[in-house]
């Protein structure tokens, strides 16, 4: 103990040097913090803010992901916290970049309003690999909710949310640490520690490094098969708890370094292709909730963030460079009219300002700046345990749209404890950005093409669901299923070898229909108490309209099957892990087939006092891609391609790692 003792000695001093830096903090005002998603830390407020997702978690079926699940795998960042999560897929976006996406009810990850703490995050410039930028160790919990959500977030939710809760500084002094390596030479090192300086104020620190320098081609295709990556990424965190008074504020910066291409080699007889993209972004959010009245819960809050992102792309003789300032802004006050009546309210700002310079053809035509104001009313009725009802409009105005209407309904029904039922629809809205979003399509050798305006997307979102406890063998049997449905009235279509000839790629509005259907079945079930099993399927028909004819979406596979299980002996000193990943064919550019596949990954985890030791493998069936990048021996001609990625780039991997937990005597 006398290494804590003195880790929790330096006390005084981290105290004066987290002052020291607090006014910088306050000096920016903005960032990612939440006064709590954890209804601990606001118990009988509930401030829309920051306990908007236990009254959704009420309507809306939210899939709530906690540090038990995230410990089931390495999960060094976010995009890889979805491996054993059936609802959610991860996939590369190309074989040049290491730049992950999701997907979510089909459709890409850009129409799910990611937040950080109940607060829009990641958006624009940061989509492409913004997955990367929330280490796995930082994160508290991730919830996910699929279809319309409520408007108190703003109106760009599509398919979805996905809100990441960090670690807080009010929670139990502690300092944790994890240590990675894997066998591509990658290793990664995180620490994070809280300090209590009184019984309102506490500040944390966390820090994540990780690095990859190791030239790897296992297909001798000469290219790189995962980029050289090098990652910096700091967050310090303020909370003053009063009793009436909660604030917090944080400040966020990240340098992600990444350069791939082909590998140097004596028998080359064309110049090196080489790609590199460097992202510098700095975020601030400070965010205030005021108890106007304990017995109706009423709250007024206001919450204030911003985001500086710098990032640099070149791939070969072609670049795309682009700054994004986004300022945001919201005020809002809710109460309790009655026990069953809830009325929220709130006014919300927002401003984007993209500066882009770029080798490719560009027509900006005002595209580069936008700002949003709008104001929300939402109601919620509560029927003691058997109905909520929760209804919701907002209305913007948007400095490049004009005005429009945003509304959102949700129904949750339980005729009895072991079954509920909920249904939702609403409308969701977003300004399309071609290559601030879109950016790791100039890894090809194609000719760029740009509507001369694109239109504002915009979508419904209708879906129905049903959750079912079964009694089996003194254990429930937990079914949950679901459909959904979205129909884009329009979209940005990324149309590839299209009208306009091979070896193209247009950014054009839609003309025509694009939708997608999703059903999905998943079924959870604890065997004898230390065995838990997930089973699930799910299938999604994708299509949209190109050049007149209606196709399914490349690269939307039809059907996906995952099994998990997952055992801990006594006292939970042993945990092993399996998921079973089944990824159903889907089509191509050309509409030609790629295959279906299987994956698998384990972990095995042994706990000791103060830390775990974890091992474990990913891709397991060692199963990828014959041809990640097309014309790979020829990178300068026109039919280079490194985008049509629908599987592994790389064979099997290895990894270990450390886990370490020191709490504070009390």
């Amino acid at each position: 103990m006398l290494v804590m003792d003195k880790i929790f000695d330096v006390k005084s001093l981290l105290g004066v040097i987290s002052f020291l830096m607090m006014p910088c903090s306050v000096t920016w005002g903005e960032d990612q913090d939440s006064l709590s998603v954890e209804t601990d830390d606001l118990e009988g407020v509930e401030v829309s803010a920051f306990s908007g997702n236990t009254r959704m978690n009420k309507v809306n079926h939210v899939e709530h992901i906690g540090t038990d699940k995230l410990f089931r795998a390495a999960c060094c960042n976010l995009g890889e916290s979805f491996s054993s999560n059936p609802s959610v897929d991860v996939s590369y976006s190309d074989a040049a970049t290491g730049a992950k996406q999701i997907k979510l009810l089909g459709l890409s990850g850009k129409y799910v309003q990611m937040l950080t703490e109940n607060v829009p995050n990641l958006r624009g410039v940061a989509i492409p690999y913004g997955l990367s930028y929330v280490p796995g160790p930082w994160m508290q919990s991730i919830q996910v909710s699929k279809g319309a959500s409520s408007v108190k977030n703003g109106y760009e939710s599509t398919t979805g949310q996905i809100n990441i809760e960090y670690k807080k500084p009010q929670g139990e002094e502690e300092f944790n640490g994890n240590l990675f390596f894997n066998s591509h030479l990658k290793y990664e090192a995180n620490a994070d520690g809280n300090i209590h300086l009184n019984d309102r104020l506490s500040t944390n620190l966390l820090l994540h490094f990780e690095d990859q320098r190791m030239k790897h081609d296992g297909n001798g295709d000469g290219f790189m098969d995962s980029p050289c990556q090098r990652q910096y990424n700091l967050m310090h965190r303020w909370s003053y708890l009063a009793k009436r008074w909660k604030s917090q504020i944080l400040f966020h910066v990240l340098r992600d370094e990444r350069s791939s291409g082909m590998v140097e080699s004596d028998e080359r007889t064309v110049p090196l292709y080489r790609v590199g993209v460097t992202a510098n972004r700095y975020v601030f959010q400070w965010k205030n909730a005021y108890v106007v009245d304990y017995q109706k819960n009423a709250s007024v809050a206001l919450m204030l963030h911003g985001s500086w992102h710098d990032a640099d792309n070149d791939f070969g003789h072609s670049f795309y460079d682009v700054v994004q300032k986004n300022g945001y802004a919201q005020l809002m006050y809710e109460s309790d009219l009655t026990d069953a009546h809830n009325l929220a309210a709130g006014l919300s700002l927002n401003h984007d300002l993209y500066d882009e310079a770029s080798s490719l053809y560009l027509n900006r035509q005002e595209l580069d700046r936008e700002t949003s104001s709008g104001g929300y009313l939402q109601y919620t009725y509560k029927l003691k345990k058997k109905l909520t009802a929760m209804l919701g409009g907002r209305w913007d105005y948007s400095s490049r749209y004009g005005g429009f209407f945003t509304p959102r309904v949700h129904l949750r029904y339980s005729p009895t404890d072991k079954l509920t039922l909920r249904t939702s629809a609403g409308k969701g809205r977003r300004t399309p950005h071609a290559l601030a979003e879109h950016s790791q399509m100039m890894a090809s050798g194609r000719t760029f093409y740009f509507a001369e305006r694109l239109k504002q997307e915009e979508a419904w979102n209708v879906g129905v669901s049903a959750h079912l406890l079964l009694p089996v063998h003194e254990r429930d049997l937990e079914v949950n299923a679901e459909y959904y449905y979205t129909d884009f009235q329009n979209v940005l279509v990324v149309n590839v070898d299209g009208a306009r000839g091979a070896h193209t790629v247009s950014f054009e509005n839609l003309d025509g229909s694009s939708y997608s259907h999703t059903v999905q079945v998943d079924v959870t079930y604890p065997f004898a108490g230390r065995w838990e099993v997930m089973v699930a399927g799910r299938f999604n028909d994708v299509r949209t309209t190109y050049d007149g004819e209606l196709r399914i979406q490349p690269f939307s596979p039809r059907m996906k099957g995952l099994l998990t299980l997952s055992y801990k002996t006594n006292l939970d000193i042993w945990r092993f892990d399996v998921t079973g990943q089944l990824n159903g064919k889907g089509k191509r550019y050309d509409q030609t087939d790629y295959p279906t596949y299987f994956q698998l990954q384990a972990q095995v985890s042994r706990e000791f006092r103060y830390f775990t030791l974890y091992a474990g493998g990913e891709n397991l069936t060692a199963y990828r891609m014959d041809e990640p990048i097309q014309h790979a021996e020829n990178p300068w001609s026109e039919a280079f391609d490194a985008t049509q990625v629908w599987g592994p780039t790389h064979g099997a991997m290895a990894y270990v790692g450390m886990r370490f937990h020191l709490k504070k005597k009390k």
